[in-house]
This record gives structure tokens, C-alpha cells and sequence, in this order.
């Protein structure tokens, strides 16, 4: 069962959200909170499997909250709720922690996919979030950075997969791309997000392009 917390500064958003998800078979809606300071409570009350994030809200933005619920190990996977005028968000979201986006607008059946994909330990980055995401660092001045010795823990081949989810490839097309068995990547990316104490895919994406590992363009 995927617990579930809702946190958004509008009631409406909140029913709407909870009434639908709370109808799934394998979901439970455990709480919400209408801004970013009582979320961070409630997460660390109910112990959620993840938190619906509203970035815009009252006492304490959702980016605020959800850096503060990523200084646990054990803190929720958060989703974060965002419009396409939130663009100079989505990096900073995902260096607070965050696992995934989504559009207040998006069908019902995405909202669903999406608690459940980033329950699932994966990230949900839309091929429009990971444009910006590569843009924002396109934008910076490369100066020559020395290779993090972090990464001097992975194998060949998982640096090979590192990169290939730092430009935005499914396991299956990261399978394919290698030739190997979709399970071999999955226990790939399991090791590298240990070696790395990364969170899940969204960080470790951040990390390929913060570290100089994967170049924009």
C-alpha cells in the first residue's frame, strides 16, 4: 500500500487529489497540509511513501519543505506539483530532493502513474522537465572541474549507465543501448545510487551534470 500526503494551500486541490488517489486499490491518502511547514510535520508524523508538493504555498515554499524532509534517509519520495510557468523551479526542486513533476493539469491516469512510478523508486522526469534541466547547465560557464573522486567507486559500466540516465534514457532503452537485460540495469542503478548515496534517478541525474560527468549539448 502506497501511503500518501498531500500538501497544497488549496482545499480544493487537496479533496480532489485525495478523492481520487484514495480510490486506488493500492493507495492510502494518510494526510495533508495546506502549506510547507506543517507538510514537513505531517511526513514526519504519518510516515508517508510520498508527498504531493505544491511549490507555491504560505509559512514555507514546497522547495523549502522539501529540502528539509531530504536531510532524513528515511524521508518520502516527493512529487512536486508544478504549472509550466514554474520553469526556474525544476533545478532547484531537484537539488532540494525532489523525484519527479507534475502538471496540477495532467489527466487523472498521470497522477496515478506518477505516485506510482515515483513510489516505485524512480524519477519522473518528462522529456520537457529534462530539456530545462540540460539547458540550466547549458547556460553555466564549464570551467575544468576535476574528476569527483566519488565517482572513481563506479565500474565502467556503471558510468556507462550513469550517463545514459543523465540524458534522460528508460531502463529498457538503457538495456537496449548496452545490449544487456533490463534486470542488469536495474541492479546497475541500484549500485550506483548506493555508491553515489543518491536518493534515486532525479539526483543522479543532477550529479552526471553538476560533476562535469555529462556535457549539455
Amino acid at each position: 500500500m502506497i501511503k500518501i500526503v498531500i500538501a497544497d494551500d488549496q482545499a480544493m486541490v487537496r479533496q480532489g487529489f485525495g478523492a481520487l488517489l484514495a480510490a486506488q486499490p493500492d493507495m492510502l491518502v494518510v494526510g495533508d497540509a495546506a502549506d510547507g511547514a506543517a507538510a514537513v510535520v505531517r511526513a514526519r508524523e504519518l510516515r508517508p511513501d510520498v508527498v504531493l508538493m505544491d511549490v507555491r504555498m504560505p509559512v514555507m515554499d514546497g522547495l523549502e519543505a522539501t529540502r528539509r524532509l531530504g536531510l532524513r534517509d528515511d524521508g518520502p519520495k516527493v512529487l512536486i506539483l508544478t504549472t509550466f510557468d514554474l520553469d526556474d523551479y525544476v533545478y532547484a526542486a531537484l537539488r532540494a530532493g525532489a523525484s519527479g513533476f507534475l502538471l496540477k493539469d495532467a489527466p487523472a491516469a498521470d497522477l496515478i502513474h506518477a505516485v506510482r512510478v515515483v513510489a516505485a523508486g524512480e524519477a519522473l522526469l518528462a522529456p520537457s522537465v529534462t530539456r530545462r534541466l540540460i539547458a540550466e547547465f547549458a547556460a553555466r560557464p564549464m570551467a575544468d572541474r576535476p574528476r569527483p573522486v566519488a565517482l572513481n567507486a563506479l565500474t565502467p559500466r556503471e558510468t556507462d549507465v550513469l550517463r545514459l540516465i543523465a540524458r534522460g534514457l528508460s531502463n529498457q532503452e538503457i538495456a537496449g543501448d548496452l545490449v544487456v537485460a533490463e534486470q542488469t540495469v536495474k541492479t546497475h542503478i541500484g549500485r550506483i545510487l548506493a555508491k553515489l548515496g543518491l536518493r534515486d534517478r532525479a539526483q543522479a541525474v543532477v550529479f552526471a551534470y553538476e560533476t562535469g560527468l555529462v556535457i549539455p549539448g
